[in-house]
């Protein structure tokens, strides 16, 4: 069943048919025909721009509402994407893209197919590098889309009218081939009516390019009257903290900042910055701004936490953990669902109907356009990183592979030893490597993906010929848990030095679990001794749960957890920056210790 509330223009594209063209307060939004196929309309996200919105299901399928202006007949809304296996999709005001689960990028519009606009091509093909063809991430701009690939390279297709692709435009107007922008990035931040990226590092350091004007990059007044950043800049005056998200509208920059709680038995505290325009009140203060302000409110409690953030072309919303939905910015469409066209100069609570599944808001997101607002529910959509997710990025990340298949066409496959050790019955890899020879390049991807993944589900047919080879019956966690246990796969691998005694750890986990967070376990990709020295304060018992909880995402039963450890490991978990896991380690220890007493 699902819950999406709708406010704001009902127009290019019309989502309800026969609602007017704006609607003033939030509605529930119905797909036609709801009751059929039911469980196959299990909302997992949606993107929506001036070009379309698109609603992605949890079965890896989607439908768009194009922008009549696209269209000879609007009787051809809504209608069913082509692409199977669809990850995530994105939006721009002239493009959108579509990631699939085996990490090709589909995409269409005027700047990245000019001979067919309305005709989806795979961008992700063209890289020129053969080895960078793995995408694991990507966002629209408003003319422009951003990939990021398994290797951590970021590539610009589109326009480069405002040298958003980190190019001068004087010397290049659009491409219609993926360039590369910049190497060693953990995220990318746009926005569907932005001509502006910002581009994070693993050592959390912001760079951005593109249209500049009224100072949206935060570079202070020095820069402001720069009407385009031609080259990536990095962004020096940052609020202090840890960086989880910025949004982008098409005047202004809104940046959410994560820090640690002087409580160390709450959770770490966000808090908003803007800069940009203020005309249209997008900031969330008076005035505009040249560089990163905070945006102070009584609505932000100190027992309440921002989860999300969105922002359309001149509006905000902010959905918060008590629950709460916050907005401000323009309103002449009634995009804030505020039930007037009142702009809103400070944030607002906007009243809610009672939502559905109310005891799980962290399973619900927002998602803005131009002049629309949704807010919905998808526990499938999920800013953080388990075990399966963490496989799966694993195999895609060729750098660490050590064994090589060869398919019926004499492709090259990648994988690894110790999770095929683990993954397969004894002595099955040569088997492997005869059913991999008889396969397409598709078939064996999806092969090793149910080996990794142990998920029969991506491709019954084929995992019936490889089910007698698979450890099927055991889950990923009982795996880690093996090689965790077994002290022979941590010998001669990476080594942690405490005062109280050395950790061996498998170097292949440490770059699958710490890794891929941009945790301080970054130096295992480039550290030739394999040896890395704990600073940290954390206590040898408090150590032995971090490392547990590595390899399972889970803390032992036979541990008592005192206050002491919570506090300890409260650090620790800073240190390590791993706040983004799931289960989050520090929620499991307070729930432990709860139960306790």
């Amino acid at each position: 069943m699902n819950e999406i509330l709708f406010f704001g223009l009902n127009n290019k594209p019309k989502l309800f048919k026969n609602e007017p063209n704006k609607i003033t307060k939030p509605i529930q939004f119905k797909f036609e025909n709801e009751n059929e196929n039911e469980n196959e309309k299990q909302i997992k996200q949606i993107s929506s721009g001036n070009y379309s919105t698109i609603f992605l299901f949890e079965n890896g399928k989607a439908i768009e509402y194009l922008n009549e202006y696209y269209l000879n007949d609007s009787k051809q809304n809504p209608k069913k994407i082509q692409i199977e296996n669809i990850q995530k999709v994105t939006v721009g005001s002239q493009n959108e893209a579509i990631l699939t689960k085996e990490g090709n990028v589909f995409a269409k519009g005027k700047d990245i197919n000019p001979n067919n606009s309305n005709e989806f091509i795979n961008i992700s093909s063209l890289i020129e590098d053969t080895n960078d063809r793995i995408i694991q991430d990507i966002v629209s701009g408003y003319t422009s889309i951003y990939l990021l690939t398994s290797n951590q390279n970021v590539y610009g297709i589109g326009s480069n009218q405002y040298s958003q692709l980190g190019v001068d435009s004087k010397t290049l107007k659009k491409t219609e081939k993926p360039i590369l922008m910049m190497k060693n990035v953990s995220k990318i931040f746009s926005g569907n009516y932005s001509n502006r990226v910002f581009l994070l590092n693993s050592n959390q350091e912001l760079f951005g390019c593109g249209y500049n004007e009224y100072g949206k990059f935060g570079l202070r007044e020095s820069r402001r009257k720069d009407e385009t950043i031609d080259k990536l800049t990095k962004i020096q005056n940052i609020p202090k903290g840890k960086i989880i998200d910025i949004q982008c509208g098409y005047d202004h920059s809104i940046m959410l900042i994560e820090n640690q709680n002087e409580n160390q038995n709450q959770n770490p505290k966000r808090k908003l910055y803007s800069c940009g325009f203020g005309e249209y009140n997008g900031l969330g203060k008076n005035g505009n701004t040249y560089e990163f302000t905070e945006i102070k409110s009584s609505l932000f409690e100190d027992d309440d936490n921002i989860l999300e953030i969105s922002c359309g072309y001149n509006h905000t919303l902010i959905l918060t953990s008590k629950p709460k939905l916050i907005g401000f910015g323009n309103n002449f469409f009634h995009q804030l669902g505020t039930g007037d066209i009142k702009n809103q100069l400070v944030p607002i609570q906007i009243e809610l109907p009672k939502l559905r599944f109310n005891e799980e808001i962290s399973n619900y997101h927002i998602s803005c356009c131009a002049y629309k607002s949704f807010l919905y529910y998808s526990p499938f959509l999920s800013p953080f990183s388990n075990l399966e997710e963490d496989l799966i990025k694993l195999f895609r990340r060729k750098e660490f592979c050590d064994i090589s298949f060869k398919t019926e066409n004499g492709e090259i496959i990648e994988a690894h030893k110790l999770i095929l050790k683990y993954r397969l019955n004894q002595n099955e890899i040569e088997k492997l490597q005869e059913i991999i020879s008889k396969k397409s390049i598709k078939e064996s991807n999806q092969i090793f993906e149910m080996i990794y993944l142990n998920n029969s589900k991506i491709n019954p047919k084929l995992y019936s010929e490889i089910k007698e080879i698979i450890n099927s019956n055991e889950k990923i966690e009982e795996t880690m848990k093996r090689v965790y246990l077994n002290e022979n796969e941590k010998e001669k691998d990476f080594i942690i030095e405490r005062k109280e005694k050395q950790y061996k750890f498998p170097k292949l986990i440490l770059i699958m679990r710490s890794e891929l967070y941009r945790g301080m376990f970054l130096s295992v990709t480039n550290d030739t001794s394999n040896k890395v020295t704990d600073y940290s304060e954390l206590s040898n018992k408090s150590f032995q749960i971090f490392e547990y909880w590595i390899y399972s995402n889970q803390i032992k039963k036979e541990i008592q957890i005192t206050q002491e450890i919570i506090e300890e490991i409260q650090i620790g978990i800073d240190y390590f920056q791993l706040n983004q896991t799931n289960p989050n380690l520090f929620d499991l220890l307070i729930n432990k210790f709860n139960n306790q007493n």
